[in-house]
């Protein structure tokens, strides 16, 4: 298996790299796919696939890290994108974890270049829903009011996930920057540093902290996530530590 000829290369593995082994985090796509500025991340190739050089992966993900949990000690609003199957369940896990907003049915364009009708569109979506259940429509007919839900309900499933989105996100969280360009993009184009997990098809350099890795495979992503969380709980915690610091005169 793969999983025994890294170990056997790379005798002494951290704990880290163990469970990365584990998890598959190593899975590379196609040779035929690999983007040439990745192939500093490549660790060899089984039957036509790439194998992500899981060392590497630990020290771009320890660098992200760092980043992320300082990040959250100056109370950052962290953005999370993931539309895949296999992301989704994490990505709502982590960001309600911590009352952030998030994205997994797609990205609607604009989300953070033009915030102001975005967040409109949101308003509007909190609004509505609150008056269908206080029950203060009576004045529709029960035709305008189950037209109102169906319409609210398309809304929810599209932008129910940005409700804390309460300004322009200072960090973007992503799970496949190549399935999710426009993103990328966007957070690229005003300047939001972007931290995504991401395979060796992905363009690095439109990614500030670049973690490579199979971002396709739901134990992968959900190892990718807890690092994440365990680094924003940090920088939690510290943000708290040094507000209950005594002010000296």
């Amino acid at each position: 298996m793969i999983q025994d000829t890294i170990s056997k290369k790379d005798s002494v593995l951290s704990e880290s790299s163990k469970k990365m082994i584990e998890v598959g985090v190593f899975y590379g796509r196609k040779k035929s796919k690999t983007n040439p500025k990745m192939r500093k991340f490549v660790y060899g190739s089984h039957n036509g696939f790439n194998i992500i050089d899981i060392q590497k992966t630990e020290e771009m993900l320890e660098e992200a890290l760092k980043f992320v949990k300082e990040k959250a000690k100056n109370n950052s609003l962290f953005l999370f994108v993931g539309t895949e199957p296999s992301a989704e369940e994490e990505i709502i896990s982590i960001a309600k974890a911590f009352d952030m907003p998030y994205v997994v049915d797609r990205w609607v364009g604009g989300t953070i270049t033009n915030f102001p009708i975005i967040s409109k569109r949101v308003e509007f979506l909190k609004n509505t829903r609150e008056a269908l259940n206080s029950g203060s429509l009576g004045g529709y007919t029960k035709k305008e009011r189950l037209d109102m839900e169906k319409d609210i309900a398309k809304l929810e499933k599209l932008m129910g996930g940005l409700e804390n989105l309460s300004k322009v996100p200072d960090v973007l969280i992503v799970i496949n920057p190549v399935s999710h360009l426009s993103a990328v993009r966007e957070a690229n184009k005003i300047n939001i540093p972007v931290v995504a997990l991401a395979n060796i098809d992905a363009d690095p350099d439109m990614i500030s902290y670049c973690v490579p890795g199979n971002d396709k495979a739901k134990n992968s992503i959900a190892w990718f996530l807890e690092n994440i969380k365990a680094a924003i709980e940090e920088g939690i915690k510290e943000r708290a530590s040094v507000a209950s610091e005594p002010v000296l005169k």
